[in-house]
């Protein structure tokens, strides 16, 4: 017998333009590329983040599930679904997306991510 329940997906489909994703890190202390550790509380300007995409609506074109996408934690619409958080957004509030499958295309920036 399995530990986990049938149920334990809850199906739910996208509507229209809508991207749901799992951000992910959360809010909190950040670690700088030399290794100095950057408290919570410390001020920053306005930080974009990085999620990976969950579920995309039917009329979602330019991202697929599990692309990792840059958004704006600002402009966010969170939801719980059995106790994991996730952020519901429209696709035109991705700034981009990063995806092996982009890899070579003509609007690729060539930045390894």
């Amino acid at each position: 017998m399995s530990s986990h329940p049938t149920h334990d997906k809850l199906p739910i489909r996208m509507l229209h333009d809508r991207v749901l994703v799992r951000a992910e890190n959360a809010e909190g202390e950040r670690r700088s590329t030399g290794g100095i550790v950057i408290p919570a509380t410390a001020q920053v300007g306005r930080r974009l983040s990085w999620a990976e995409v969950v579920a995309v609506g039917q009329n979602v074109r330019t991202v697929e599930p599990n692309d990792r996408v840059l958004y704006d934690p600002e402009d966010r619409a969170e939801v719980e679904v059995r106790g994991v958080m996730y952020v519901l957004m429209r696709e035109r509030d991705l700034h981009a997306v990063a995806a092996e499958r982009l890899q070579g295309s003509d609007d690729s920036t060539g930045l390894y991510l």
